[in-house]
C-alpha cells in the first residue's frame, strides 16, 4: 500500500518516524511519502519537504508568511495527486493538516490522522471539520475519547508515543553522563521552554529559587534554536547553576527534581519519575484572553491525563520565588509526597501505555483499517 504522510514539527518528525518502523513491519510492500524531517526519512520514507520549511509560530509570523504557506499548500495538494496514495496520514499541526484533510476528502482520499489537534482545549469547532473529512482519528490522550464522544464521533486510543521513546532512551542511557559530584546534593532540572519570550517570563523566577538551595547544582535545559549569548546573561549571577543544551533526557534521569514549563516536558518528566512543579507566566493580556478561551481545568498534561491535581501547578501571579521555594522544599524533603507522586506517575505510565506501544498500536489500526476497506 503507499501512504502519505504529513508532520510539520521536531515531535512529529519523531512520532511520524516510530509510525513509519512499524507500518513497515506490518505491510513489507508499503511505500512511503513524507512532509517531515531527517527521522522519518531515515524510517524509509521519501522526504518531499522538512518540516523546518513549514514552522510558522504565532499570529503575526503565520500573516508575515502566508504566501509560502499557501504556496506549500498548493505543492502538497499536487504531490498527493501525483503519488495517488491508498491513504493520507496526518500528525497533529492542524493549521496545514485541516486545510489538506478538508481538501482530500473532496479527491476521496481515506484521511487518517493520528494524534489529534488539542481541540479539547480551544478551537472546539474544529471537530465539525473532523468529522466530515477524517475517516479514522487515531487519539494519544485517554481523555480525548470522551471528548470526541460529547460529538458523536467515535476515535480509538492508541496510547501516548512519548512512551516508548522514554522506554527507549532508558535502555541506552549513559549512566555517567552527569558524574556524582561529592559537594552537591542532587541536580534539581529547569525545563523553561523553547520560546525567548516565555523563557524570560519564566526562567528569572526559577534561577531565584537556586540561591534558597546552595547545597544543590541547578540545570537549565536549553532550546537549541536559542544562541547560547541568551542564556550567559540570566545564568551569570548563580553560582550552582550550569546548562546543558540537547540533553533533556540524561538531564531527566540525574534530576532529584525538576521546575517545568506547561506542555509536553511535563509529561516528559514525569515519564522519568521525576517529582516536578509546573510553571506558567504569560503577558498579562495573553493570560487573560487565553483563560477565556481555553475551557480546561489543569495547564499540566500529568494532571489533566490524571483528572486531579498529582503535581502542583504555579499559574500567572502564584508563579513566584517564595511559592517556588516552597513547593520545592516540598519536593526535596516530603517523603510522603515523593512516593505519592511517584505512584501516580506509575498509574500515568500504565494508562498512557495502552497495553504497547502507542506506534504499534496505530500501525497495527492503520492496516487494519486499509485492509478491512472494500477494494
Amino acid at each position: 500500500m503507499k501512504y502519505y504522510i504529513i508532520a510539520g514539527e521536531a515531535s512529529g518528525d519523531l512520532h511520524g518516524s516510530n509510525l513509519i518502523k512499524e507500518l513497515k513491519k506490518k505491510d513489507v510492500a508499503a511505500d512511503i511519502r513524507c512532509w517531515g524531517g531527517d527521522k522519518m526519512e531515515a524510517a524509509g520514507a521519501t522526504l518531499v519537504k522538512h518540516y523546518k520549511e513549514l514552522a510558522f509560530m504565532g499570529f503575526l509570523e503565520v500573516l508575515k508568511n502566508l504566501g509560502t504557506i499557501l504556496k506549500n499548500i498548493k505543492i502538497c495538494k499536487a504531490d498527493i495527486l501525483q503519488y495517488q496514495p491508498t491513504t493520507l496520514i496526518l500528525i497533529d499541526y492542524p493549521g496545514f493538516n485541516l486545510r489538506i484533510a478538508k481538501w482530500a476528502k473532496a479527491q476521496q482520499i481515506q484521511v487518517i490522522y493520528y494524534i489529534s489537534p488539542q481541540v479539547w482545549a480551544w478551537k472546539e469547532n474544529r471537530v465539525k471539520l473532523i468529522k466530515t473529512c477524517v475517516s479514522k482519528m487515531l487519539v494519544i490522550l485517554p481523555f480525548e475519547k470522551d471528548f470526541y464522544k460529547k460529538w458523536h464521533y467515535d476515535v480509538e486510543y492508541v496510547g501516548h508515543p512519548l512512551v516508548e521513546v522514554v522506554d527507549d532512551f532508558l535502555l541506552h542511557v549513559d549512566r555517567n553522563a552527569f558524574p556524582n559530584e561529592p559537594q552537591i546534593t542532587g541536580i534539581i532540572a529547569l525545563l523553561p521552554g523553547s520560546r525567548q519570550q516565555e523563557i524570560l517570563k519564566k526562567l528569572p523566577i526559577m534561577l531565584a529559587v537556586a540561591r534558597h538551595f546552595p547545597e544543590y547544582q541547578f540545570i537549565v535545559a536549553k532550546a537549541p534554536g536559542l544562541d547560547d549569548s541568551f542564556y550567559t546573561e540570566l545564568l551569570a549571577p548563580y553560582k550552582n547553576v550550569s546548562s546543558v543544551v540537547n540533553k533533556t533526557y540524561d538531564l531527566l534521569v540525574h534530576a532529584k527534581a525538576a521546575l517545568v514549563t506547561s506542555g509536553t516536558a511535563t509529561l516528559e518528566t514525569a515519564l522519568f519519575a521525576v517529582p516536578q512543579v509546573i510553571c506558567y507566566k504569560g503577558s498579562e493580556f495573553s493570560y487573560q484572553i487565553a483563560k477565556r478561551l481555553i475551557k480546561i481545568k489543569f495547564i499540566g498534561l500529568v494532571n489533566l491525563i490524571m483528572d486531579k491535581p498529582v503535581v502542583t501547578e504555579l499559574i500567572q501571579d502564584a508563579l513566584t520565588i517564595e511559592n517556588l521555594k516552597t513547593e520545592l522544599n516540598l519536593l526535596l524533603t516530603n517523603t510522603i509526597k515523593q512516593r505519592q507522586i511517584k505512584a501516580d506517575y506509575e498509574s500515568l505510565k500504565t494508562l498512557l501505555s495502552k497495553g504497547g506501544h502507542a506506534s504499534a498500536n496505530a500501525a497495527e489500526s492503520i492496516y487494519g483499517y486499509l485492509t478491512r476497506l472494500p477494494q
